[in-house]
């Protein structure tokens, strides 16, 4: 019975070193000790947020890359922030136009396509062309997709823009025929790889 007893008391004592563990901010080294140290604390400002050195280039962002931790404090509040996971992944970067084959016959698009082929090797600028002839809202942006993530886009899309035979500069066309996507592409950057950091960031009232 007393070996029972010692036993259990054990066990307590372990299991509650575990939660103590994870009440601590400074010893929580995964996902799932920082989902589990939010829902312990409760609060809405506390949370898991995501950085892209592409995209976040703030003060905080930066630091954060190069240090992994981070403190703000204000009259109110400090907030501390950490860096729970850090993944590097192969992003692209290309600019298109765009064009419905369900609004369009294959035949306009091509005539089409030609034209616009023709005006940027005479020198109009991709981006003004996107904005005349492109049929979706990247048109107000020139064409410009943005940095993406390898494996974001229709896998046929994916492979035209990463085929080596193609540098930066080089326009070219893609056609997803089973969804009626037809494009004009220019490959505007070479692969990147960039680094994504997961941070937990917790909010704390100063007394």
């Amino acid at each position: 019975m007393k070996k029972f007893l010692l036993l259990t008391l054990l066990f307590s004592i372990t299991i509650s070193a575990q939660d103590a563990q994870i009440k601590d901010f400074d010893s929580i080294v995964n996902m799932k000790e920082a989902k589990e140290y939010i829902k312990e604390k409760k609060s809405k400002k506390n949370k898991i947020i995501i950085f892209n050195e592409a995209k976040h280039q703030s003060a905080l962002a930066l630091d954060l890359y190069k240090s992994g931790a981070a403190t703000v404090v204000s009259d109110t509040e400090k907030t501390k922030y950490k860096v729970i996971e850090k993944t590097t992944t192969t992003n692209y970067r290309v600019s298109y136009i765009f064009f419905d084959g369900l609004k369009m016959s294959y035949s306009q698009i091509n005539t089409l396509r030609d034209k616009i082929l023709k005006k940027y090797k005479e020198g109009t600028p991709f981006s003004q062309l996107a904005k005349q002839y492109s049929m979706d809202e990247n048109a107000n942006n020139g064409g410009d997709l943005g940095w993406f993530e390898k494996g974001l886009t229709h896998p046929t899309f994916e492979a035209e823009i990463s085929n080596n035979i193609y540098k930066i500069g080089d326009v070219f066309t893609i056609d997803i025929v089973q969804n009626q996507w037809y494009y004009v592409i220019l490959k505007t950057h070479d692969p990147k790889e960039i680094q994504e950091i997961k941070v937990l960031k917790i909010v704390e009232p100063l007394k």
